[in-house]
């Protein structure tokens, strides 16, 4: 019941994050007006607001149809795994994503959660080894099994897609996960392990007696 609960409140945070960028598309269409200027305009002063409006903001309803599945499980895997960290790493995701992009992107206007999409598969997959935890390991393997296709989304492989958020928020979500490695879920200790640290304890410890003995000596 509990991990049930867990489940629960770790998909309900995606779901609204949802319910808002789908109720922004629908206003979009119903009132007949394109927020597409809000988007990230790489170096021009108009382009900084699309640091934080952009991945609320969509093209059509297949580019957000698109973006809603990955947001869902993944978001959902965040909250799950790495609650203590998950506002923190959402956000920073985001803001240093857009940044990147706003530096480096193509002079266009960028729009879209994509790039949070990357920083937080990114996240999810190079956490897991690096903690060298055996069960975020395995989430590790069913991002590569479910997204590894979007690898090729960090590539100009085209015109009107923007593949520098994809390449930036890649590389957000792996600096996020080095940075935060001793943060939140931790590899498990098992007995064996323990036991071999206490036995390297007593070791460390008669030789702290031996050197302390003035009169001790190693003879052949």
């Amino acid at each position: 019941m509990k991990e049930k609960a867990k489940l629960i409140v770790s998909v309900l945070f995606p779901l609204l994050f949802l319910l808002v960028i789908w109720s922004i598309k629908l206003a979009e269409n119903i009132l007949n007006f394109s927020l597409g200027t809000l988007g990230i305009y790489p170096l021009h002063l108009h382009g900084l607001p699309g640091i934080f409006f952009a991945p609320l903001i969509h093209s059509d309803y297949a580019h957000l149809f698109a973006n809603t599945g990955p947001l869902l499980v993944l978001g959902t895997a965040v909250f799950y795994f790495y609650r203590p960290l998950a506002f923190r790493l959402i956000l920073l995701s985001w803001i240093i994503t857009g940044i990147w992009v706003w530096f480096g992107g193509r002079e266009a206007y960028h729009i879209g959660a994509s790039g949070l999409i990357y920083a937080l598969a990114s996240f999810l997959f190079f956490s897991g080894f690096i903690r060298r935890s055996i069960e975020l390991m395995a989430i590790s393997l069913v991002i590569v099994f479910l997204y590894g296709g979007m690898i090729w989304g960090i590539f100009p492989l085209r015109d009107n897609i923007s593949w520098e958020s994809h390449l930036m928020g890649g590389i957000a979500g792996f600096v996020l996960a080095v940075y935060y490695k001793n943060y939140g879920p931790q590899r498990k200790k098992y007995s064996w392990e323990e036991e071999d640290d206490d036995d390297d304890e007593e070791d460390e410890k008669r030789h702290d007696i031996i050197d302390d003995n003035p009169n001790s000596a190693f003879k052949s």
